[in-house]
């Protein structure tokens, strides 16, 4: 479920189970199956949660967000270039600064 998902995770929507009107507005707002949602914060009281999806941000009661049944994905990993540490300058860009 959707609402189980933590702070800072990601899924893939599997399905939405929820009255038409309700699931419709939903679609339009790209809660499709197979679109990537994020979990972005929750209120202090845990209710409600804000979703990213399709660029947008959607804030989701828990009764609501129970009703979407998603797949979590792995964590992404950082890049090579994400984990490098910045080189320490040349001793010549060093004499070169002063």
């Amino acid at each position: 479920m959707l609402s189980e998902l933590e702070v800072g995770t990601t899924g893939i929507i599997e399905s939405v189970d929820l009255p038409s009107s309700v699931h419709n507005h939903l679609m339009y707002m790209g809660f499709l199956p197979n679109a990537r949602v994020e979990v972005l914060h929750r209120a202090p009281a845990g209710d409600p949660t804000v979703y990213a999806i399709d660029g947008l941000e959607i804030a989701l009661r828990r009764e609501t967000a129970q009703a979407i049944q998603v797949r979590m994905t792995r964590p992404r990993q950082p890049s090579a270039k994400e984990t490098r540490q910045p080189s320490k300058p040349r001793q010549s860009e060093r004499k070169a600064r002063r």
